[in-house]
């Protein structure tokens, strides 16, 4: 496979995932009472066959929240968040890894300088820069597992990053789903008020540095590295 033009195997890579969404999407195979009723009728195997679903759902695109939300709903907040967290760090370290085997060397051969000096900082940063991308409003999650394979982070880190980083707001909204239906419940607006707080939070960081107020540490010697590739690990 490696072959080919990373170009092409990077675009077909994105073809793949998008045309297995857009089939899954449209045939109506998945519905939430169809669902539901598979996950009740595998008893104590429940939890681990959602974990697995949702890790295939997941490298397809399937928009995280909602299988937050399915967990909830389908488990409760005390054991629905656990097994959304776990489903959502086993999907970070399969996207990862899946893009990272088709198209791991197209940062190094067909990026430009700017993307390889912020690969490059990102790798200097392992674990920090992937617990922010988590933490982060409006990084699309899926594509943010897909984009760090094209990276040198290690799997250790994205994993360790992504239990941690994801889970305020996976908790958020497994108790959204879990109490659907019903939003009067503590745990409802729990929720509601550490979505609200991710989302200002990361909002301001966002324009303070976009004002400058907050520069990245290391980027001036990233900027003049000849080699910034090369430089990415001590």
């Amino acid at each position: 496979m490696r072959r080919l033009p990373p170009a092409l195997r990077l675009g077909g890579l994105g073809v793949a995932v998008a045309s297995v969404f857009v089939i899954v999407a449209v045939s109506g195979s998945l519905s939430a009472d169809r669902v539901r009723d598979w996950i009740d009728g595998l008893g104590v195997a429940g939890p681990i066959a959602f974990v697995i679903v949702g890790v295939v759902l997941s490298c397809m695109c399937f928009p995280g929240p909602l299988l937050a939300g399915a967990a909830g709903l389908l488990f409760g907040a005390a054991l629905g968040t656990p097994v959304a967290i776990v489903s959502a760090t086993l999907s970070a370290l399969a996207a990862a890894s899946i893009s990272r085997f088709v198209a791991g060397d197209a940062v190094e051969r067909i990026g430009g300088r700017r993307i390889q000096l912020l690969a490059a900082f990102l790798e200097r940063r392992e674990f920090l820069s992937v617990l922010y991308i988590r933490l982060l409003p409006g990084v699309p999650y899926n594509l943010a597992n897909y984009a760090l394979g094209l990276t040198r982070i290690s799997m250790p880190a994205i994993a360790a990053a992504t239990a941690i980083g994801t889970a305020p707001r996976t908790f958020a909204y497994v108790a959204l789903g879990g109490s659907f239906g019903d939003f009067s419940k503590p745990e409802t607006k729990i929720a509601v008020a550490i979505i609200v707080a991710m989302w200002v939070g990361g909002l301001a960081a966002g324009v303070a540095q976009s004002r400058g107020r907050i520069r990245l540490p290391g980027s001036a010697s990233a900027t003049s590295s000849p080699d910034v590739r090369s430089e990415a690990r001590p």
